[in-house]
């Protein structure tokens, strides 16, 4: 409906009430959209801070872990095979300071590899069979994921424990079935995929932030 306020005529006086409804409507609706999304993007930002933390915990497992020679392994499915690389990218190159580069391997970026197994074996074992070839105990496995349910991050978890590596979950929600291998969890406070997708870049930032100033100690 019209702003009473401000009617709307055309210019010969006649009313354009529907036809003005029919132009403005969407974009009002659209900006109330985005509106929303920016909303709910602060409200899961202010509640990641109760979550302070367990992200400092991850940040110290990895300090640790890279003090005795050990790598971190990350991985994920679509957008969060993007976050997984990103984290990966932080810690090899830097985040703010200049410093040593920090171990860090993303295990979806080998097609060959990737697409032997998927073949081969199975897609539900593109990340397990990697990290059983390569994981060790000292190592940290790290999975991105919005469902926590995708069979090959489960499988991944599960092998990492299994060897011995130390395992960290990115996800939201109540971490769907790969929360049950976890020994660390980060679940964004959100069931929406674009929150916890934004929220595991703003712990990655505090993550790598933490190691940054610790390596360029």
């Amino acid at each position: 409906m019209p702003d009473p306020t401000e009617p709307l005529t055309s210019p010969a006086g006649a009313s354009t009430t529907g036809a003005s409804a029919a132009v403005r409507t969407p974009a009002v609706a659209a900006a109330a959209g985005l509106a929303e999304q920016v909303a709910a993007h602060v409200a899961a930002a202010r509640a990641v801070e109760a979550m302070l933390p367990a992200v400092e915990a991850v940040g110290e497992l990895l300090m640790k872990a890279f003090t005795a020679g050990g790598t971190l392994y990350t991985m994920g499915n679509g957008g969060s095979a993007a976050d997984a690389q990103h984290f990966t990218g932080e810690l090899i190159g830097h985040y703010r300071r200049d410093r040593r580069p920090l171990p860090a391997v993303t295990l979806t970026t080998d097609a060959t590899v990737m697409t032997c197994i998927a073949n081969d074996y199975a897609y539900d074992e593109v990340f397990a069979r990697q990290v059983r070839a390569l994981a060790r105990p000292g190592d940290v496995v790290a999975a991105f994921t919005t469902s926590g349910n995708s069979p090959n991050i489960v499988a991944a978890l599960e092998a990492a424990r299994a060897g011995g590596a130390a395992t960290v979950l990115f996800g939201g929600g109540d971490g769907g079935a790969a929360a049950r291998h976890a020994d660390h969890l980060l679940l964004a406070p959100s069931c929406q995929t674009p929150r916890i997708q934004e929220m595991h870049t703003l712990m990655l930032h505090m993550i790598s932030d933490r190691l940054d100033a610790w390596a360029a100690a």
